[in-house]
C-alpha cells in the first residue's frame, strides 16, 4: 500500500485567500486539526488549529497566518508505513500528498488512516485473538501458522511487539475462530507463554479473569 491509495477526495484544500471563518468551519466539518494550503497546484503548508486559536479576527486571512509546521508532507509513492511515521511523529489528523513535482495531489485524513488499519487487522471479521510472548530469537511466524492451521484454523492478521527492558517479544493473532480453547491447548503443549486470549464467546470486560477461566479449563483436558 502506497500513499496515493489512501488520498481522500472528499475532504477540499484550503486557499491563502480563504478567511480563518472558513478553516474553522472546515475543520469542525472533516473533524480535522489540520488542513492543506494549496493555490492551485502548489502546495504551501499544513494550517493547525493552534495556528488560528488566538487570532481574533475571523475576517483574517490565512495569508496573515504564521503557520507551526514545517509542510509537512509525503510523496504519492511513499509507503504507508512512511505516512504512520509522519502522523506519529508530527501529531497530525492529515498529511497531504504529493507527486514528484511538487504538485499537491490531495491529502490522507486519520479517519481514513483508521480505516485502514480496521481493514488489515480484520477487527470486523468474527474470531479469536491470543496474545504471546516469546524469546526474540524463537520469532517463527511459520510454527505459529502451522499450529493455528493443525487446529483447522486460519491467521486474519497479527502483528509483533517489542517488550520494554527485555528480549521477549510479543506476538498478537487473531484467528477465524472463537472458539479458541484448541488452539490454545497446542501453543501449550509446544511451550508458548501465552499472556491474553480474547474471543466473542465471552463478554466479560476483565481480561485476566478470562485468561484464567481458561486456562483452568485446559488444566482437566
Amino acid at each position: 500500500m502506497i500513499a496515493a491509495q489512501l488520498i481522500s477526495d472528499a475532504i477540499p484544500s484550503i486557499k491563502t485567500s480563504d478567511t480563518i471563518q472558513k478553516v474553522e468551519d472546515r475543520m469542525a466539518e472533516f473533524r480535522l486539526n489540520h488542513l492543506p494550503i494549496v493555490n492551485e497546484t502548489q502546495f504551501l503548508g499544513l494550517i493547525s488549529d493552534e495556528d488560528i486559536i488566538e487570532i481574533p479576527d475571523y475576517d483574517t486571512t490565512v495569508a496573515n497566518v504564521n503557520l507551526s509546521l514545517i509542510n509537512p508532507f509525503v510523496y504519492e509513492d511513499q509507503h504507508i508505513y512512511e505516512v504512520i511515521k509522519l502522523f506519529y511523529e508530527q501529531k497530525l489528523t492529515a498529511v497531504p500528498v504529493l507527486d514528484s513535482s511538487m504538485n499537491y495531489l490531495g491529502l490522507i485524513s486519520i479517519n481514513t488512516l483508521t480505516e485502514y488499519f480496521a481493514k488489515i487487522t480484520s477487527v470486523t471479521d468474527p474470531g479469536g485473538i491470543i496474545v504471546l510472548e516469546i524469546s526474540n530469537r524463537n520469532n517463527s511466524l511459520s510454527h505459529i501458522a502451522q499450529i493455528v492451521e493443525s487446529n483447522n484454523a486460519q491467521i486474519l492478521s497479527s502483528y509483533v511487539d517489542t517488550v520494554d527492558n527485555s528480549t521477549k517479544l510479543e506476538i498478537t493473532i487473531k484467528v477465524n475462530k472463537t472458539d479458541i480453547s484448541q488452539i490454545v491447548a497446542s501453543f501449550l503443549r509446544y511451550d508458548y507463554t501465552i499472556k491474553a486470549t480474547f474471543n466473542h464467546l465471552q463478554r466479560d470486560n476483565d481480561s485476566k479473569n478470562r485468561f484464567d477461566s481458561l486456562m483452568n479449563y485446559l488444566s482437566f483436558d
